[in-house]
């Protein structure tokens, strides 16, 4: 009966411990562990081995979260990704992932920088073609630039003649209109003097006819003489 007793305030006691461990958990910060390199550890509903056995073998390298601790026992309460509680032997557990686990997390990781380095080969590699088809495309312009540039050349060289031609014509169209107008000029003055010999020899006509009249008027008006005189 006092075994009984005993055992029954043990586990009253264990509870109480579990629940004041539990209310001290839920304002601790979370702390994450995992099951060492053991190959497999029993979950326990307590913080000792004679509590009742909740899952009877964790692996090795599963990921658990801390719940709350027991020193004198030497158990952890822990919550494992499933949203399983219960207590292991404080023992059993690490702070990093085991070697196992880790290897495995190492060769992904080199599997997804070797998948990078053969992206980047590959992009390296179209980066060098694409490279390449520009330095063509450069010197194929470079040709281009060169043929244009002559061409510009024997443009401007045509030009400059075409220029110089036309300068000259316009100097040749100056003189020739000068010219014609010189012309004309010259043709109105010698209509000019023309008009002014034709009037005057009006007027020394018409003076010879008006003096031939006047003779006359006074050749008459003159008193006849007689013979003797």
């Amino acid at each position: 009966m006092d075994s009984r007793l005993k055992s029954r305030s043990s586990i009253t006691g264990a509870l109480l411990c579990a629940l004041a461990f539990s209310l001290g958990s839920a304002v601790a910060t979370a702390e994450t562990v995992y099951i060492s390199d053991a190959l497999t550890v029993p979950l326990r509903s307590g913080p000792s081995n004679a509590y009742r056995i909740l899952h009877r073998g964790l692996p090795s390298g599963t990921k658990m979260e801390v719940l709350g601790r027991d020193e004198e026992s030497g158990f952890t309460q822990i919550r494992t990704s499933r949203g399983t509680e219960g207590w292991i032997p404080t023992q059993y557990l690490v702070n990093e992932p085991i070697a196992r686990e880790r290897l495995i997390v190492a060769n992904r990781e080199i599997q997804r920088l070797n998948g990078l380095m053969k992206k980047q080969e590959s992009q390296l590699g179209s980066l060098n073609r694409e490279k390449g088809e520009a330095q063509q495309s450069s010197s194929g312009l470079q040709r281009e630039v060169t043929t244009l540039e002559k061409e510009l050349a024997d443009i401007k060289q045509i030009s400059a003649g075409a220029i110089e031609e036309h300068a000259t014509n316009q100097r040749l169209t100056e003189l020739n209109e000068r010219l014609r107008n010189e012309v004309a000029g010259l043709v109105r003055e010698r209509d000019a003097l023309q008009d002014n010999a034709q009037q005057r020899w009006l007027m020394i006509g018409a003076g010879l006819v008006l003096l031939g009249l006047v003779l006359g008027v006074v050749i008459k008006a003159r008193p006849r003489r007689s013979a003797w005189n």
